[in-house]
């Protein structure tokens, strides 16, 4: 009789500490994307040997941060019918829904920042950029979007500008996804009336979920 050889299977506190570790990884690199590892350790309760445990290096945790954040976007954004109402409501529905992961949000908005990420950060959001860019078409093409800047230029501002209001917005406060859905809807080219417009008669893209 062959004897077989059990798998093994990683422990479950094992597991734990890793989903623990990106978690805590997350919060701190949002509020400090310079955060050191000893930092995320202790924010995990972990000691720094223990997160070399899970991770070889800091860039390491920031590829897997990366690589989640986008999963979950990118599922967002796929689905989304982007033909489904006019583009500045499509566009408000998708700025709300992204800032539902506002803590994996604002983690990927402060590392898209940092240089040594950023062709890492845009291969993996592809899927995202493309559905921003034929949102954008869309609304250009029949004037509910502006129309002043070319559609590549405008997908870059409108990203930009989440960004920059992710990265210095409490996600805690209750109207931090609202301020996010207006600032989006103002780069563009909705005036702040039409914006209270698209949100009055579509409450659902500042729902909690």
């Amino acid at each position: 009789m062959t004897d077989t050889v059990p798998v093994r299977r990683p422990r479950k506190d094992a597991a734990a500490n890793r989903a623990g570790l990106l978690v805590a990884a997350a919060r701190t690199l949002a509020v400090d994307p310079g955060a050191s590892i000893d930092a995320i350790a202790r924010a995990a309760g972990l000691s720094r040997r223990a997160l070399y445990g899970h991770f070889d290096d800091r860039d390491a945790l920031l590829r897997e941060l990366i690589a989640s954040g986008a999963q979950r976007f990118n599922a967002i954004a796929a689905d989304l019918d982007l033909a489904s109402a006019p583009a500045p409501v499509v566009l408000a529905r998708l700025t709300g829904r992204l800032w539902g992961e506002a803590s994996h949000v604002q983690v990927a908005a402060a590392i898209a920042l940092d240089e040594r990420h950023v062709e890492e950060s845009a291969a993996a959001l592809a899927p995202l950029r493309r559905a921003l860019m034929s949102l954008v078409r869309r609304g250009q093409d029949d004037g509910t979007l502006r129309t002043d800047v070319a559609p590549p230029t405008l997908a870059r501002l409108i990203e930009e500008t989440a960004r920059t209001v992710l990265v210095r917005l409490d996600a805690s406060s209750p109207d931090a996804r609202s301020l996010v859905v207006r600032s989006v809807l103002s780069i563009a080219g909705l005036s702040w009336r039409e914006a209270e417009s698209v949100i009055a008669a579509h409450p659902d893209v500042v729902a909690e979920a």
